[in-house]
């Protein structure tokens, strides 16, 4: 299971260390859904002791990222239409917000952000790995949330943003059309956020994030 994890440098603490690895590695599929994860054998890997890995596990259930079953363990999360429901209304609400505060506040600097990251979209190759084009799309969406200019906002996206990011890999793996759409789709948020109006920046958003869901409702996935 822990093949291929090297161990730790020691510059930050371990149990943070631990969660960025072990996030990292379910984000990129080397964990798969329900998937058991072992203590013992994950601290064995990364050369660290338990606790690190048992704060780290604590930390990506609060994300997200594993289930805690009592007396059998920690295993990957299974993505299901609760969980698919959940997570797009969630980020709607604090989307919605952030976006109606945003396109208030990003002027030009925000914009020339948000313009790289288009620009990276437009040359994307159709092949594109479906990790690679969610994390493209999550770079685009984390300049609307630095420039909405609330703290609060800010944290619950940071501990959202991995869900999002579970949502948007299994969107992309089962309809690979990010070449098609995801320039034009994002192309176009961008254009209604820079009129400057906070209900058309939420309208835009609504339209936005509905595209994914309801293609995501059409998987068979199990309903809890």
């Amino acid at each position: 299971m822990a093949e291929g994890i090297s161990p730790l440098p020691s510059q930050r603490p371990l149990g943070e260390l631990v969660t960025d690895v072990l996030r990292e590695m379910i984000m990129k599929g080397r964990f798969k859904p329900g998937q058991h994860l072992k203590e013992s054998e994950l601290a064995n890997a990364l050369q660290v002791s338990r606790g690190p890995v048992r704060q780290a596990l604590a930390r990506l259930e609060v994300e997200g990222y594993v289930e805690l079953r009592r007396h059998r363990g920690a295993f990957v999360s299974t993505l299901t239409k609760a969980d698919i429901e959940e997570v797009h209304t969630l980020r709607g609400a604090i989307e919605r917000l952030a976006a109606s505060r945003a396109c208030t506040r990003m002027q030009g600097q925000g914009f020339a952000e948000m313009d790289a990251v288009l620009e990276s979209m437009k040359r994307v190759d159709k092949k594109i790995d479906p990790d690679d084009a969610a994390l493209l799309d999550l770079r685009f969406h984390d300049i609307i949330y630095a420039y909405c200019d609330h703290s609060r906002v800010q944290r619950v996206w940071s501990s959202l943003r991995g869900q999002v990011m579970a949502y948007l890999r299994a969107r992309n793996a089962c309809f690979p059309d990010f070449l098609e759409v995801g320039y034009i789709e994002h192309l176009e948020l961008r254009d209604a956020l820079a009129l400057g109006d906070p209900q058309v920046a939420q309208d835009a958003i609504d339209k936005h994030i509905s595209g994914a869901y309801e293609r995501l409702k059409r998987l068979n996935l199990p309903d809890r």
